[in-house]
């Protein structure tokens, strides 16, 4: 089903509203992306891998593709790019993926897909994660609508729409000068910086 989804992206221009990938930020992300995906072609599975267009040739595109890791640890970072990474879990190990996921130190988005409460609640109660979707489309969030950060690694502070966001870009000075031994006023002098 993956292999099939994915065989039907499209890959181009992000202007065009039938575009479903674009291309990433800069060509040093187009080639770390590229050296990570030529380092998962000799380390894991690959389920599926997309061709480029031709109309992506001048561009910094990647080819989209899923591949089958063994364990969490194969992964070095966090990878922001058109590749999918899955792991295999027995059930009765929910509890060491959890702690497999903390020990990344990384916490930027986690999603869930189950039908079993009892395993939404556990892996919300124990990974530490900026935003947790569950049995959602784990991208998009809208700043300004919804809060979104991450922990760790990925992040720490106000999270972009939520409601201390906007005083993280001030800093706020206080500077009292008593004049009175000179005969002048007092004044209150309040700074806001961006």
């Amino acid at each position: 089903m993956l292999a099939g989804k994915m065989a039907e992206l499209v890959i181009g221009d992000p202007a065009h509203l039938a575009t479903d990938v674009g291309p990433v930020i800069d060509e040093a992300a187009r080639a770390a992306l590229a050296a990570h995906a030529e380092r998962m072609d000799r380390e894991g599975r690959l389920v599926f891998g997309t061709a480029l267009p031709s109309a992506t040739g001048h561009g910094t595109f990647i080819a989209p593709r899923a591949y089958e890791i063994d364990r969490l640890e194969r992964l070095e970072g966090e990878i922001f790019g058109p590749i999918l990474h899955v792991v295999r879990y027995s059930a009765a190990r929910l509890d060491q993926v959890c702690a497999a996921i903390n020990r990344t130190g990384y916490g930027l988005t986690l999603g869930v897909h189950s039908r079993i409460e009892a395993t939404v609640a556990e892996v919300r109660d124990r990974v530490r994660v900026g935003n947790l979707y569950v049995n959602h489309n784990m991208i998009g969030a809208v700043v300004g609508v919804q809060p979104f950060g991450g922990e760790g690694l990925s992040g720490t502070g106000p999270k972009a729409g939520g409601p201390h966001y906007l005083a993280r870009f001030a800093v706020e000075r206080t500077r009292t000068v008593n004049l009175t031994a000179t005969g002048g006023n007092t004044e209150l002098l309040m700074l806001d910086e961006a």
